[in-house]
């Protein structure tokens, strides 16, 4: 059950944030000289009019193939984590968020590296008419065809390029997740038989979710970059320390913010529907009322001796 609601709450998330994702990653990764967009609207109203509605959702296939795992993975090993720890406490609580961040890297670094490589097909394309030759072809087929193609070129370093960040990015950023989740829901009473439950729940999980994303983003942004370099043929990096070098000395601490705005405009929302529909998904689909409030408990106002695994 707990893996089940994991898979339901996290599409909920993706199909709710993807674009926002992708107007963060290109933002992230253009060109600080010849930048293609102003700002997250004018990216957002570039990518529709040039790639319509559907260019917001390049690369959705990859976070959707690898959602199982990542939330099966994510869920398991934090309440598992809790459990082993004994004591539900702040400290535990960011603690077994931590560690479920950090062994959903081995799934979350491929996926991101397919989703970046995707959302940068077409950056900047303009449509021309049927009549004529296209500018550009598309480097990938799908997802996929995109891993493979990466694998082939690349190896299995390739497949992992930008492990190193996504490890820092998401021990912390789980741990800050999970933290900020669990003193919300406590401090707000989101308890089974609690008033306007829905709506504490969507608070908690959205707080949560830009909490997180605020405290790893510099992380992220440098990821981002790694994992696009080398698209169109061109490496500008060496290494993850040449990637900080250049991005401080071209952009300044600027360079390291790039897209915040889109993301924590992406971060409410998806983590606001990921949260509340794990919570309300095992409320609801357990058979035996004592258990259900119990496992509600546990997620929502995580405060038992022994929690139940999420």
């Amino acid at each position: 059950m707990d893996f089940l609601a994991g898979c339901i709450g996290g599409a909920a998330g993706v199909l709710v944030g993807h674009p926002f994702d992708t107007v963060k990653v290109r933002l992230q990764v253009q060109n600080v000289d010849n930048p293609l967009y102003r700002g997250t609207f004018h990216c957002f109203q570039s990518i529709v009019r040039q790639e319509s509605v559907l260019g917001l959702y390049k690369g959705l296939s990859s976070p959707m193939m690898g959602l199982t795992f990542i939330n099966a993975i994510v869920f398991g090993i934090q309440g598992n984590t809790l459990r082993l720890l004994g004591r539900d406490t702040p400290t535990n609580q960011f603690l077994a968020g931590a560690a479920a961040g950090l062994v959903q890297c081995v799934v979350c670094c491929p996926m991101e590296l397919v989703k970046t490589r995707m959302q940068m097909q077409g950056a900047g394309q303009r449509k021309v008419p049927t009549c004529t030759r296209k500018v550009q072809t598309n480097l990938y087929k799908n997802a996929l065809n995109c891993l493979m193609c990466i694998y082939q070129q690349e190896g299995l370093r390739g497949i992992n390029r930008g492990m190193l960040c996504t490890v820092v990015r998401e021990t912390p950023g789980y741990g800050v997740y999970f933290l900020t989740y669990d003193v919300l829901t406590q401090w707000m009473g989101c308890g089974p038989d609690a008033p306007y439950l829905v709506i504490k729940l969507l608070l908690a999980g959205g707080l949560a979710g830009s909490a997180c994303w605020i405290a790893t983003y510099p992380a992220d942004v440098i990821k981002s970059r790694l994992q696009a370099d080398g698209v169109g043929g061109v490496n500008r990096y060496s290494s993850v320390a040449d990637c900080i070098r250049q991005c401080w000395q071209r952009e300044g601490w600027q360079g390291f913010t790039r897209g915040l705005t889109s993301t924590l405009l992406r971060a409410f929302p998806v983590n606001a529907a990921t949260f509340s529909t794990v919570t309300l998904f095992l409320m609801y689909m357990q058979e035996d009322p004592g258990r259900r409030n119990c496992d509600l408990a546990s997620r929502a106002v995580p405060s038992q001796a022994e929690p139940s695994g999420l």
